[in-house]
């Protein structure tokens, strides 16, 4: 047991009228004790679930972004112009189609590097997570070590940084989750984790505007000054085409503006797409890449178009849906889906076969 961690856990669990914030070393700290399992099961869960009760505090949500920092992985600067992060809930969706596999590989076929990040089916949600879509259109990120995945990134300013395999001891306190029942305050830090130790664009997905609230509070005091925070689609980064589209946005020397973008004023507004089974989402997805008409089409266009628009590659956002809608008709987000393809066979094969191969007598 750890007496340093139980200290942390009475501060923030002694209940509503004399409970208390963690300062950002502290919070720090208590997440590196958990991560590295220097405190007990019944710390772990205890401390998660006061935390939830409690709520956390930017300042907090700081402190946690530190201990990730610290202890996990990141992949290495590479040529190219500012990457751009997505973070999406870890626990999937379960009502709407993800979009966000689509707008991500548009990204890619402008010249946008772009780095994703997630874990496997996670409770409480336990929805479709972005590596089970990615697997089934033919891109396994799963076994890859994180160097293999740089060499990936390197070769096609694509990353995909996945918890059971490069942050272990962030994947270990994935069954709390399902013990405690609800989301701990580390379900907010990874919408807000970088995993790149370079400058990057970060977009954080929300669905309660709290959140969002807590996101500046973390970001400033962690000097981060490119962020957007999106209230999309189940809490991910995909803009929503059933409501406005509320979206906040920080950049260097400028002051934190909030939008509110209308579908309707760009001729996008819809129902949301429906998550049908795996299968059937998958081949929908790969209907998009073929250039098929579908409402699921016009979703990646509005997406596509505008975080081109974002990430500097369209210099408006009536050009970002034109060029969004070219790469998809052109076939260019196909080829940048066989190029990633590609690039993770042949190094994972690369990697097997170095295993498999005897070690030469000396």
């Amino acid at each position: 047991m750890s007496d340093v961690f139980r200290e942390l856990l009475r501060k923030v669990g002694s209940g509503s009228h004399t409970s208390k914030h963690l300062t950002r070393e502290e919070a720090a700290e208590a997440t590196r004790l958990m991560l590295t399992q220097a405190a007990t099961p019944a710390q772990i869960g205890a401390f998660m679930i006061a935390h939830r009760i409690k709520r956390p505090t930017g300042e907090e949500l700081a402190g946690m972004l530190d201990a990730y920092d610290q202890l996990g992985p990141k992949l290495s600067p590479i040529e190219s112009d500012l990457p751009i992060v997505l973070g999406s809930p870890y626990d999937g969706r379960s009502r709407t189609a993800p979009i966000l596999p689509l707008t991500a590989l548009i990204l890619n076929a402008a010249g946008c590097a772009v780095i994703l990040h997630g874990g496997r089916r996670m409770p409480t949600k336990s929805g479709i997570p972005l590596v089970e879509i990615w697997q089934g259109l033919g891109v396994d990120w799963a076994p890859l070590t994180l160097d293999q995945t740089q060499q990936v990134f390197a070769q096609t300013q694509f990353g995909f940084v996945y918890l059971p395999t490069h942050f272990p001891l962030a994947d270990q306190l994935v069954p709390y989750r399902e013990q405690i029942g609800k989301r701990p305050p580390f379900a907010t830090a990874e919408l807000f984790w970088v995993p790149y130790a370079g400058e990057a664009l970060i977009v954080a997905g929300f669905v309660h505007p709290p959140t969002e609230e807590m996101a500046r509070s973390a970001f400033a005091l962690r000097g981060t000054q490119r962020f957007m925070t999106v209230k999309g689609l189940e809490g991910s980064c995909d803009l929503p085409r059933d409501r406005t589209a509320i979206i906040g946005i920080q950049r260097p020397e400028q002051e934190f503006t909030r939008w509110l973008l209308h579908p309707r004023d760009y001729g996008f507004a819809s129902d949301e797409v429906p998550l049908l089974p795996t299968t059937e989402l998958i081949s929908q997805l790969r209907s998009v890449l073929q250039g098929e008409p579908s409402e699921l089409l016009e979703a990646a266009v509005w997406n596509g178009g505008f975080y081109l628009w974002q990430a500097g590659q369209c210099p408006d956002l009536a050009t970002g849906f034109q060029t969004a809608r070219h790469l998809i008709m052109s076939g260019g987000a196909a080829d940048k889906l066989n190029e990633l393809t590609v690039a993770v066979r042949s190094i994972g094969l690369n990697r097997r076969l170095e295993v498999a191969l005897p070690t030469a007598p000396s």
